[in-house]
């Protein structure tokens, strides 16, 4: 995120106490979410933190420069801006797109358009365009972090505008109402778009729902900003004190408690979220900033300053250096992907600092250039640091113009899903056309069909949920009681996305079975398209259901499903993926099938993991060799479902 101090002023002058250690926790909150999620789920609300700092301090400069001069220079005011954003931000694009040029794999995809939404800074609106999800964690965006800086920017063309307009006004509290009012629509349209059921990542990304905490920390700015000198330090008050300091302790107390408990991308988050955290930040930075504050100057420790003066640097690094070495280690790293990320980000945002954002902040963009060709008034450390800066340049320029002639036209996942969708549009399977017994023609079959809850003879148990069967009686129909091998045609398959990319290898290996398989669907989803399926009579006598892996499980969908199915067999097929979830899922699954006799896990996830090339760039979707381990899977439990604990459902005669 954007430092906000500028180069014209003395730097005791224009300094606001505690500002620099708010920085460090901002950005560490928002480091700590993207390394460990699991760790710190409301960590993304860092950004918000930011927003306020920034809304603030820059109001607050430009209020300064009014005052002292009468006017806003705003060609010198966006030249600030670009001296001190552009450096950095050139650095990271140029560095980590060479590196992922060298990863390989999906790294690079619509790799052209986030460039060029970072470097105009409109990456907010090329990823809501782009269908990108900023709570999705397969298949990221390279530069994905740079929408706050879009945000940021966007807000800086406009504020320098206005109040040109509002220092007109008579009074502080006129002056900062329009931003007051402008602030809470834009917190209002946040939770309006989200109660309307818009798409999360559009209502986190827009510049028209997402600005509130610039705008209110620039209306505080304007209610705090006083023509006369501010009192020193010694002159704050025993109690004016106590008031500061906990009024910073109780913003700390509510923005940590959100960090801790927020969901991403949920209602809550939206709905009063967002909005509690941004407040809670105000109380905070006003907390701090006020003179001779000491929990400004408990935020001003050496440690803090150090992290909060690198802050730009340190957000604009980690994202890219994570994804970059997550595609380069695996998802079975472990620590070592995030321990390697804070350790590089770290370097990499202190060397920024010090060789590229202080000079040019210092000697202007032009100058420092030809300070750094000028390699013979330079000591021995700064020909180095030139030489180097050089052979960078030189490197990273034409790799980062090879990686957007050469870059793929879509991820691998991507590629996987397709390959499945033109496999189910070439077989018609989601209608299915291929023949199969139906409800109807089990009913007009010479074999009765046991009702699901019918009982055994002085129990109260269903036969469904009891031990192995008897064998056959005297004169029973022994095909009512001997199961059998079931084959495509006997099979109806319900699935996701991951279902979707192994469709060509389950109609190889299951010839003629009939699958509905569809992108983002969860196990809810699920008990509709069961329920139509009979209601249809085309609910065939075996039942696939693989919907574990866009979100939670819960047991009451598994038992409509169950319901639904009646006397047939169900496969359950476990999800593999690296979101907070999945574990739970799998246990709920391995759960309801150790409950209920007929009911059997598909371990796709213990089958998939860990071997090379099975799946696609987001450790998810199936390659072809990924894709014949899931009907392997399937095909293994269907085995299972002959084993006599588990028999049931097979009396139902074949066509």
């Amino acid at each position: 995120m954007a430092s906000s101090s500028t180069d014209q002023t003395p730097a005791r002058s224009r300094r606001f106490g505690g500002l620099d250690g708010l920085r460090a926790i901002a950005v560490g909150l928002v480091v700590w979410y993207h390394l460990f999620p699991a760790a710190l789920p409301g960590g993304f609300l860092g950004v918000d933190v930011f927003f306020v700092i920034s809304g603030f301090l820059i109001t607050s400069l430009l209020l300064r420069e009014i005052q002292q001069h009468g006017r806003i220079r705003l060609g010198a005011f966006w030249r600030r801006r670009a001296r001190r954003l552009l450096p950095a931000l050139a650095l990271v694009l140029l560095v980590s797109t060479g590196a992922a040029l060298l990863v390989g794999g999906d790294l690079l995809v619509g790799i052209a358009g986030q460039l060029g939404g970072a470097a105009f800074f409109v990456s907010n609106w090329v990823y809501i365009a782009t269908g990108a999800d900023y709570f999705a964690r397969d298949t990221p965006e390279l530069f994905r972090n740079t929408w706050s800086l879009s945000i940021e920017e966007q807000f800086y063309i406009v504020l320098p505008l206005l109040l040109l307009v509002l220092v007109r006004a008579r009074g502080r509290g006129a002056r900062a109402l329009s931003l007051v009012i402008l602030g809470l629509l834009s917190a209002a349209l946040m939770w309006g778009l989200s109660l309307a059921g818009v798409d999360p990542t559009r209502i986190y990304f827009g510049s028209d729902s997402h600005t509130f905490g610039l705008f209110l920390g620039a209306a505080m700015a304007v209610l705090l900003h006083r023509g006369a000198q501010s009192p020193a330090p010694d002159q704050m008050s025993r109690s004016r004190q106590l008031i500061t300091g906990g009024t910073a302790l109780v913003g700390m107390g509510v923005l940590g408690w959100l960090a801790w408990t927020l969901p991403e991308a949920g209602p809550a988050s939206f709905e009063g979220g967002f909005q509690l955290a941004t407040a809670a930040a105000l109380a905070i930075v006003w907390g701090v900033t006020r003179p001779g504050a000491w929990a400004g100057r408990a935020l001003d420790a050496a440690p803090l300053r150090w992290i909060g003066e690198r802050s730009y640097g340190i957000y604009l690094w980690h994202w890219p250096l994570l994804i970059i070495f997550g595609a380069a280690f695996g998802s079975g790293a472990g620590w070592i992907v995030p321990a390697l990320t804070l350790l590089v980000t770290l370097l990499f945002a202190s060397a920024s600092y010090r060789f590229v954002e202080q000079p040019v902040r210092r000697f202007g963009l032009r100058r420092s250039l030809r300070l750094l060709v000028r390699t013979g008034d330079h000591s021995r450390r700064q020909r180095l640091v030139a030489i180097g800066l050089g052979a960078l340049l030189a490197a990273t320029v034409p790799a980062t113009a090879y990686a957007v002639v050469t870059a793929p036209q879509q991820s691998s996942a991507a590629a996987a899903v397709a390959r499945g969708q033109a496999a189910l549009e070439r077989s018609g399977t989601d209608a299915a056309e291929t023949p199969g017994p139906t409800d109807a023609e089990r009913d007009a079959g010479s074999a009765p069909e046991k009702p699901a809850t019918a009982t055994a003879p002085g129990s109260d148990e269903p036969e469904a949920h009891r031990g192995p069967a008897s064998p056959p009686a005297a004169g029973e129909d022994a095909a009512a009681a001997i199961p059998i091998s079931p084959d495509g045609r006997d099979i109806s398959a319900v699935g996701d996305s991951v279902m979707l990319a192994s469709l060509p290898e389950l109609e190889q290996a299951l010839p003629g079975i009939a699958v509905d398989a569809a992108v983002s669907r969860g196990m809810g989803a699920g008990v509709g398209i069961v329920s139509e399926l009979s209601s249809q009579g085309t609910l065939r006598s075996v039942l696939v259901v693989g919907l574990g892996t866009n979100g939670p499980v819960q047991p009451e969908d598994l038992e409509a499903i169950r319901q639904t199915a009646g006397v047939r067999p169900v496969v359950l097929v476990n999800a593999h993926a690296d979101r907070d979830w999945i574990p739970g899922v799998n246990q709920t699954l391995a759960d309801f099938a150790a409950a209920h006799r007929g009911i059997v896990l598909a371990d796709w996830d213990g089958a998939v993991s860990g071997v090379p090339d099975a799946l696609a760039g987001d450790d998810i979707h199936p390659n072809p060799s990924g894709g014949e381990i899931y009907a392997a899977s399937v095909q293994r439990a269907l085995d299972e479902l002959q084993q006599p604990g588990e028999a049931l459902g097979f009396a139902l005669p074949r066509r």
